[in-house]
Order: structure tokens, then C-alpha cells, then sequence
């Protein structure tokens, strides 16, 4: 499978400041990829770098083959969409005039609008003009100017950070749907359950450096302690090792009809991030 995003040994420095060192990765075409982080980690300096905003201080950076530092054509920014927290929008038209004037700007034909919509949810909301919307609902109506024009390639930056857990679990649902219809999607969040429900492969970037790239589930089964919690109905949870030594333990509580729920104790991507990191994703 090809790789829509090719990183390596990438650096940033700003003044005396570091703010990504030997930064290295790949994203294949399809692929979602977390970018996982707390504020002021890198994760929007990358962003401006693979989307020709930014030039690397040292490394290399190329997204569908060609060096970020070309990237500034039309053709390209045809093939991409970026959301991030530069608004862009015009306060005094409504959502559905702000949209429009960018499928005029794409080229791209105005039902698309009422698809876009649909899926961040606010079609009932179309003729509400910029000024008078929320921050969620502002957050929205960028996600769905990113969408216009069929992006091969999305960089979300935060795309959920002011949403409500309805909202944000209707994106979530929509971004998934992209991605199974060949989208790439390059994602930054301090949102480790967001990261759970979106993502092939996390890397956990702090103080500029990725720490560990791997697929969520990868991750939790390395970090494990490989024990097992067992409800009861009397209301103790029991925490017994894995495999035989726990085994028959369990099939006694069974057994005996004592059992609310069994499950294992696989640590949270948060959990591991702090435990790798020393810090919280704040």
C-alpha cells in the first residue's frame, strides 16, 4: 500500500526553541492517523510543515511523492483539506452562503453542500448567519467547508475540541465513513477516547519527539499487566492473573452463579501515554 505521507528525521526550531527533533514517520493511503499530544507538543507545527505552511528546519517531508516544500499549486490544495482553528469564515452571511461561495471557489456543485451538512449536522441550521453561532457550531461549519470539495487527503487538527458528546459522536461517525471510502485522514487530538474510536495507528508525540507509534490495541496489550477484574454479585471485584492460574478461580465463581462481569485490565491509551511520558494529556 503507497503512503500518502513520508516523514523523516523532520525538525522544527523556532529562535532557541525546539518544537519538533528527528520526527519520523509514514501514513498509508486509507490510513487514519493519530497524532496524539498535549498543547505545544508539535502536533499543529506538523501540520503547517506537511501542508506547505511551514519549511522543516532539517528532515524531509513529502505527501503524495512531492516535498512539502512545493506543495503551494492548486492542483495539490485540491487534493487536501485542512481544518484548524483559523476561522476564515464571513461573520455577516449565513452557513450555507459561506459554504457556497467555496463550492464556487472549488468548482464544486452546490448539492454537495446539503451532503457536508448532513453529516456534521446542521442541515436544519443552513440559514443561521456565522456571527450568531456557537464555537461548537462554528467548529462544524469549518469541518464541513474542509469536506466541500472530496479531500483525498484530511488534516484535522482538534476537529471535535468544542463539541458536545452528541455532535462529536456523529463527526466521529461520518469521519469513519470517509475513511472506509479510501479517505486519508491525518488527525491531532489531546482526545485519547477520540483516538480509540478513529484510529489504524497513534503516535504519541511530546516535547516534539514521538515517543511510540503503534496501533491502539498493539499498544494496550504491550502495556497490560495481564490481570483479570471479576464482579460479584455481592459487590467485590476480585483482580486474578491471566491464563490457568486465574482460570479456575473464575470457572468457580461461575460455577456458583456469583459472577456480574469478567474483563481484563488493558490499560487506557491515556494511561500508557502518562506512563511513558510522565505527564497528562492537558
Amino acid at each position: 500500500m503507497e503512503n500518502v505521507i513520508e516523514v523523516n528525521s523532520l525538525a522544527k526550531i523556532f529562535g532557541n526553541q525546539t518544537a519538533l527533533e528527528n520526527v519520523s514517520f509514514n501514513v498509508k493511503k486509507g490510513e487514519t492517523l493519530g497524532f496524539l499530544g498535549p498543547s505545544g507538543s508539535g502536533k499543529t507545527t506538523t501540520i503547517k510543515i506537511l501542508t506547505g505552511q511551514l519549511r522543516p528546519t532539517s528532515g524531509e517531508a513529502h505527501v503524495f511523492g512531492l516535498s512539502t516544500s512545493s506543495l503551494k499549486n492548486k492542483d495539490f490544495r485540491k487534493r487536501i483539506g485542512v481544518l484548524t482553528d483559523n476561522s476564515g469564515l464571513y461573520n455577516r452571511l449565513s452557513i450555507y452562503d459561506n459554504l457556497k461561495l467555496y463550492c464556487d471557489l472549488y468548482n464544486v456543485p452546490t448539492a454537495k453542500i446539503d451532503e457536508v451538512l448532513r453529516l456534521v449536522n446542521l442541515t436544519d441550521d443552513q440559514k443561521k448567519v456565522v456571527s450568531k453561532l456557537s464555537k461548537g457550531m462554528l467548529q462544524r461549519v469549518l469541518l464541513a467547508r474542509t469536506l466541500l470539495h472530496d479531500p483525498e487527503l484530511l488534516f484535522l487538527d482538534e476537529p471535535t475540541s468544542a463539541l458536545d458528546p452528541a455532535n462529536s459522536k456523529h463527526i466521529h461517525e461520518g469521519l469513519r465513513r470517509l475513511n472506509d471510502q479510501g479517505t486519508t485522514i491525518f488527525l491531532t487530538t489531546h482526545d485519547m477516547s477520540e483516538a480509540e474510536t478513529l484510529c489504524d495507528r497513534v503516535a504519541f508525540l511530546h516535547k516534539g519527539k514521538v515517543q511510540l507509534l503503534d496501533e491502539p490495541k498493539k499498544l494496550r496489550r504491550q502495556y497490560s499487566d495481564s490481570t483479570i477484574t471479576v464482579e460479584l454479585k455481592d459487590g467485590r471485584e476480585i483482580v486474578l492473573p491471566g491464563g490457568s492460574e486465574g482460570a479456575d478461580t473464575i470457572y468457580n465463581y461461575l460455577s456458583t452463579d456469583q459472577v456480574v462481569s469478567v474483563h481484563s485490565n488493558e490499560p487506557t491509551l491515556g494511561d500508557i501515554f502518562v506512563d511513558i511520558t510522565g505527564r497528562e494529556l492537558v
